[in-house]
């Protein structure tokens, strides 16, 4: 499928079953939250497609063999990311993983950085059991069509990963494909102390590596600045805005209820100070609606299943149906359940303020 974006650029997604844009320079990984680690293996493939693939004179034999593509026609190279579907933690275990960035933020995220091309390698019986000379023969070169390749050092492939960065290097070189082995990006901030109720078990440090389940734990502890650090940009929830029980309405606090993809990954449950874009096409500015954010199961109403809802500060506008980013700015305090719903109301406004003076005097 073709994702396009509103200034015409695009990503072209498709399985190793299906026609791929060719040759390719490959970006090769897992790749969910597309962090600051990630994108600095990214950044060879991006270099590397801005050049032209020498023209190739073929022989008489290779010409009667070899059945052009259309875009064997030019000397693009296509800077591609190639990653796996489903995640192959979730294979192996057989049960579904939350992801940071579910198909369609990636897809945005690696458009955003100029990639032309994402494949989703199916994650099955028959790939995991590719050695690693296998993988490059079949799926590099033979599929792919690889002018080059960047990987992370602690990247490893094929069989029971059994082969690593520096066999891919050695494997390829078979077939004059240069391999890139990135150093792993390091956390080169100061970490944010959280305030003292947030009970966080780490702070990342310098020596740490960026990485997804690092990004995860920072999240799962309600270290939101951390993990926004890590990422390069704020963690952001995108979902539709659907009708809910209304219940925040009868306390002065109306909110939107959001439908989240269901492989989105949830931070710790509490409440947030956020900013909320409007992500229709039709949205008339880019200017961020504030609010605080509720994740959670809300105790106090004797809730049951795990709901999204946010409150916009100023807002009297309706948002069924709307498209919103939310973005995770600061954690205020874990869920928790309230004596009343006056309680829960004064709680609220409490929320309220303290998020005004995050959102507004950073």
């Amino acid at each position: 499928m073709l994702n396009l974006s509103q200034n015409g650029c695009s990503v072209w997604v498709a399985s190793a079953t299906e026609e791929l844009l060719t040759p390719t320079a490959v970006a090769l990984g897992k790749f969910d939250g597309v962090h600051l680690g990630h994108q600095r293996v990214i950044k060879p493939v991006l270099q590397r497609a801005n050049k032209q693939v020498p023209p190739r004179t073929l022989d008489a034999e290779e010409s009667n063999v070899l059945e052009l593509s259309p875009t064997d026609a030019t000397n693009h190279i296509y800077s591609t990311v190639v990653t796996f579907h489903p995640h192959p933690q979730e294979f192996f275990s057989g049960q579904p993983r939350a992801l940071l960035t579910p198909l369609d933020e990636k897809v945005a995220q690696l458009r955003s950085l100029g990639i032309e091309q994402l494949v989703l390698l199916p994650f099955d019986k028959e790939l995991s059991a590719l050695s690693p000379e296998e993988f490059v023969e079949k799926i590099l070169v033979q599929k792919l069509r690889c002018q080059q390749l960047s990987v992370g050092q602690d990247f490893c492939f094929g069989k029971q990963r059994t082969g690593t960065a520096r066999d891919l290097q050695l494997l390829a070189a078979k077939y004059d494909i240069p391999v890139t082995i990135v150093t792993l990006e390091k956390y080169a901030g100061k970490a944010e102390l959280p305030p003292e109720n947030h009970c966080v078990d780490f702070l990342p440090t310098p020596d740490l590596p960026i990485s997804t389940s690092l990004i995860r734990q920072t999240l799962e502890n309600g270290d939101v600045k951390n993990a926004n650090l890590l990422l390069g940009r704020p963690y952001t929830l995108f979902g539709l805005v659907i009708q809910g029980q209304q219940l925040g309405r009868t306390i002065g606090f109306p909110t939107a209820n959001l439908q989240l993809p269901k492989d989105k990954f949830l931070p710790r449950f509490g409440v947030y100070a956020v900013r909320v874009f409007l992500t229709e096409p039709t949205a008339q500015t880019s200017i961020p609606l504030l609010g605080v954010m509720n994740i959670g199961n809300r105790p106090t109403v004797a809730g049951i299943n795990t709901s999204v809802e946010v409150h916009l500060f100023d807002w009297a506008g309706d948002l069924y149906g709307k498209q919103l980013a939310v973005q995770l700015v600061e954690f205020l305090r874990p869920e928790q359940k309230f004596s009343s719903l006056e309680a829960l109301k004064a709680q609220i406004q409490l929320d309220c303020n303290i998020a005004k003076e995050v959102l507004l005097f950073p």
